[in-house]
């Protein structure tokens, strides 16, 4: 990691930077015959700094019960884009008004391990709001400082085996208020700390 020596502290300017430099050079690993999709990392300042904002999904959905993901889901045919998608889902599953978020890029989209095409959205929530949780898709609502998250004892890869019969290595980050961040979503927030693990907190 880079001294932090005269570096500017973390902001929607100094990210917005990043994603920009870093989507310059990136491939999407999607495939043609897989749904479009996408999910908001949001970013937001608490009591323990700058942290990212996850839901834990209900029992209810279809799939992936109970595990912790960001706000998001598949696109809808009136989506203008990954972005419109992205805002939609997080106003349906947490409250969350797209006036109160400034978005500052995107990553590459991936494919996820229910087969969707997922592009992930980055946004600041620069304005307060109520969390008004859904609670067929929701169950919990919660932060993580980005602090935490960026510390390498608090990440590992352990190998599963996936949906369909390879083995991989699978990102797990180490419990945070009872919570667990992992999986897909771990992978997401693993690929966003590195692309501004250069800046402090």
């Amino acid at each position: 990691m880079k001294s932090s020596l005269n570096q500017p502290k973390l902001s929607p300017e100094s990210i917005q930077d990043l994603l920009d430099q870093y989507s310059q050079h990136q491939t999407p690993d999607i495939k043609s015959e897989n749904k479009p999709a996408a999910v908001l990392i949001p970013l937001i300042e608490t009591n323990e700094g700058l942290s990212l904002l996850f839901t834990r999904r209900s029992e209810l959905v279809k799939s992936h019960k109970g595990q912790v993901s960001f706000p998001g889901g598949a696109a809808e045919a009136y989506d203008l884009d990954a972005i419109a998608t992205a805002l939609r889902e997080a106003r349906e599953e947490i409250g969350l008004p797209a006036h109160c978020v400034r978005i500052l890029g995107q990553l590459e989209g991936f494919t996820s391990t229910s087969r969707f095409n997922v592009t992930p959205v980055v946004g600041w929530i620069d304005k307060p709001f109520q969390i008004i949780r859904n609670p067929d898709e929701v169950a919990r609502v919660f932060t993580v400082p980005l602090a935490f998250l960026k510390v390498p004892a608090n990440v590992e890869f352990r190998t599963l085996e996936t949906p369909w019969g390879r083995h991989e290595g699978v990102v797990f980050y180490n419990d945070y208020d009872g919570e667990t961040v992992w999986g897909f979503t771990g992978m997401l927030t693993l690929r966003f700390l590195q692309i501004i693990h250069q800046y402090p907190q």
